[in-house]
């Protein structure tokens, strides 16, 4: 625990980022205006580097094997504190989920952070990552695998959304739970033949897909409420006169927890199986893109909300209904106490994440003044991490008390 008061805390935290807002407001436009997709956020990635490094930090460009992701760590020892920075967008609605405010938050936090570590002279790390691919091709766990969360003891991020986030309008929310998520890729194999001449020696890979889409359908009528099953056809036959003899369709499983989305996947399996058993295909599944679902920890929670109220923003520590949506984010707290707070924008009455409506919204200074104060807000959270050793040590038992024993 350090004497450094709150105030002066708080107060070198807005200098800092006071004198690098009219940038940071650049910058969070400039990947505003310019969407790219999961692992094609190239102008994002270099345009982020730039900014750093023109303020004298040392980056890593395409880090640990992903082209689009780069590392930059303040602090040379202590207990490393990491902020996550989203920037991918979405197909046709761009920005719709405000990663460029993501981006924005975990920066202003970072660049703040790492002020008040070399200002003090106290010891700890601060490493801001760039975490491609969110909200399609799980960035966030890719790099887990590469070896980026390692050392990491406390991983901190926010993401924007409505007033209406939860069931009463607020400022945010600290802690939202998100269901787990895995993708199936599913292929049949058929035997081709004449539809016209000689059906009988068909063997078809369309029907199979129908009954599987259609055990599927049936299915979903027996799961929890906020158990999700969505489906794609990425391969049909393109002709009617010709038995097809291959299919492939894309499934994204959803469970609130990871052993019930374990359980789900088993009954979708045996639709799957059973289409083709039933029309004498054989069948190929590919299990990808596991998002887990989100371990809450209290004191971060408490700790988010807290600072926020001291700039005069109501944020609910936590919510106990699950945000049927996913994220990479889940992950990663399976591997550090982790925060996923959420903050609220101006948006129109009805908008949300994915909605276009909300690309808009996202791209305004009000939503980038609610992504600097939410930046405050976690900056101060990783100061109580980086110094308080009490809290520390509460905050990893917490978590440890929490991960399923592997």
């Amino acid at each position: 625990m350090t004497s450094i008061s709150n105030e002066e805390v708080r107060a070198t935290i807005d200098a800092t980022l006071e004198d690098v807002n009219k940038e940071l407001r650049e910058l969070n436009n400039y990947i505003w205006s310019n969407p790219e997709l999961a692992y094609e956020e190239h102008k994002a990635h270099d345009a982020i580097c730039d900014f750093l490094e023109k303020r004298g930090y040392t980056v890593t460009r395409h880090a640990y094997g992903v082209d689009t992701s780069f590392e930059c760590i303040s602090g040379t020892e202590g207990r490393l504190i990491n902020f996550n920075a989203e920037y991918d967008a979405l197909p046709d609605i761009g920005h719709a989920c405000g990663h460029n405010l993501i981006a924005t938050a975990s920066i202003a936090a970072f660049l703040a952070l790492s002020e008040l570590q070399k200002k003090y002279g106290l010891k700890g790390r601060i490493q801001l990552l760039g975490t491609p691919a969110e909200e399609n091709g799980g960035g966030k766990a890719k790099l887990l695998d590469a070896g980026a969360y390692k050392g990491v003891e406390i991983s901190l991020m926010s993401h924007g959304g409505p007033k209406k986030l939860i069931d009463k309008p607020c400022d945010g929310v600290a802690g939202i739970l998100m269901n787990a998520r895995k993708e199936l890729y599913v292929e049949y194999f058929g035997k081709n033949a004449h539809a016209g001449g000689n059906p009988w020696d068909g063997v078809n890979a369309l029907d199979a897909l129908v009954q599987c889409y259609n055990g599927i359908s049936t299915l979903r009528q027996q799961i929890l409420p906020d158990q999700r099953i969505h489906g794609a056809f990425l391969d049909v036959p393109k002709v009617a006169n010709v038995i097809p003899a291959y299919t492939k369709s894309y499934w994204q499983i959803r469970s609130p927890t990871l052993s019930g989305l374990n359980d789900l996947i088993t009954r979708v399996r045996r639709c799957v199986e059973g289409a083709a058993t039933s029309t004498g295909c054989t069948v190929e599944i590919k299990e990808e893109g596991l998002y887990t679902d989100i371990i809450l920890n209290d004191t971060l929670c408490d700790r988010f909300a807290g600072h926020m109220k001291g700039y005069e923003r109501d944020i609910v520590p936590q919510h106990d209904k699950v945000l049927t949506g996913s994220s990479d984010v889940g992950n990663v707290s399976y591997a550090a106490p982790t925060l996923h707070s959420m903050f609220a924008i101006p948006a129109p009455e009805g908008s949300f994440p994915h909605h276009p409506t909300f690309t808009a919204s996202a791209g305004t200074d009000e939503a980038h003044h609610e992504a600097i104060l939410t930046g405050k807000g976690l900056a101060l959270t990783g100061w109580d991490m980086m110094t308080d050793d009490s809290l520390f040590q509460t905050t990893k038992a917490q978590w440890e008390g929490q991960v399923p024993a592997s």
